[in-house]
């Protein structure tokens, strides 16, 4: 069941470039070695192609391969060997590509932590908990884990809100107090008949 809720919701309610900041590269310095390694603080994996060009400074002349870089991870790109007494000069490119090749190099990485990143929803979403609800705590639970920006509150807690889905849902065959599925508010409707995770990506992924 589908409900138009605006007022409420007023009142409460291919390949890719550098583009891409969550993944960079790192440069450090030991002796007379320069190692470069690329950083990905993205929840996806890449093919990155990694080149460097310049003086002063001594490259294996091996033709350079994309390497696998896993989400969240460290990957070591390449070494260069410094001349002596010479400051080298250099630029380098890293190519992403988020389609994964099977002929990608995969080298030992190191897990990083990242921050999380916030999925924000095709419409906002509210979730009501109702006294009876069974469903609800897996529901809020699942939208936590999968990182889904929403609110929810128990109406037990707000009386205010409470009453006025009471007096907004006036075709409800059921009082609001008895109802075992949460009521979701979905971009300005609300839904008394999702009963989980699953249905509720089902019903925000439909078209309005």
């Amino acid at each position: 069941m589908k409900f138009q809720f605006v007022l409420f919701l007023l009142l409460f309610g291919t390949p890719l470039m550098a583009q891409n900041k969550a993944v960079y590269v790192v440069e450090e310095t030991q002796g007379n070695r320069m190692s470069f390694y690329a950083h990905n603080e993205d929840y996806k994996d890449y093919d990155v192609l990694f080149t460097i060009k310049g003086s002063d400074f001594r490259q294996s002349k091996a033709k350079p391969r994309w390497i696998r870089l896993p989400s969240a991870s460290r990957v070591h790109l390449k070494t260069i060997f410094l001349f002596r007494g010479k400051k080298p000069v250099y630029s380098h490119s890293l190519q992403l590509n988020d389609s994964l090749s099977r002929r990608a190099l995969r080298k030992e990485y190191t897990q990083i932590e990242i921050p999380p990143k916030m999925i924000q929803p095709k419409r906002h979403i509210t979730v009501y908990i109702t006294e009876s609800c069974s469903s609800c705590d897996s529901l809020v639970a699942k939208l936590e884990t999968n990182l889904y920006i929403f609110k929810h509150f128990r109406l037990s807690e707000k009386p205010t809100i409470k009453e006025y889905l009471s007096n907004t849902l006036v075709d409800l065959e059921t009082p609001i107090d008895s109802l075992q599925n949460p009521i979701v508010n979905l971009g300005g409707y609300l839904y008394t008949r999702i009963t989980d995770y699953e249905s509720l990506l089902e019903e925000l992924n439909k078209s309005e």
